[in-house]
């Protein structure tokens, strides 16, 4: 079983929800476990990539996070566990610009900003250990 660093993978999920869908990419080889960038917007990214990055089944696609639930979905069920007196009003936030911004601003005020940050980072780390375990991948603590 070929191995990946944890902190390579989360920085490549970082990198591709940087962006909106699609314009930024990365991908694990599941042969070395070597971890490729690529950008619509900065070529210097694509210098030493494979040909076959984007059509061959032997590297694994890091997904943005919203495609894993990490995004809209992961705010709102934090407020249902944490605050679900506020979650109409949280549902609100993301029905406009600067959602983000409102929640932090939100749960701040409410004291919990700390266990968002907690919940969060324990969300993206099982999402990204779970999509490696089903594509074959070990993770390795960086």
């Amino acid at each position: 079983m070929v191995a990946v660093k944890y902190d390579e993978l989360f920085t490549a999920l970082e990198f591709v929800s940087s962006a909106a869908p699609l314009e930024h990419d990365a991908y694990v080889s599941i042969d070395t476990g070597e971890v490729y960038w690529i950008s619509e917007f900065n070529d210097d990214l694509d210098e030493e990539v494979p040909n076959d990055l984007e059509t061959s089944d032997r590297y694994l696609a890091i997904p943005h996070k919203n495609e894993l639930g990490l995004g809209r979905d992961l705010a709102l069920r934090f407020i249902a566990e944490e605050l679900p007196e506020c979650y109409e009003e949280v549902e609100g936030f993301f029905r406009r610009r600067g959602a983000y911004a409102s929640f932090k601003d939100l749960l701040e005020r409410k004291g919990v900003l700390e266990r968002w940050y907690t919940f969060e980072a324990d969300s993206v780390e099982r999402a990204l250990r779970q999509r490696c375990a089903e594509n074959g991948l070990r993770v390795l603590e960086s």
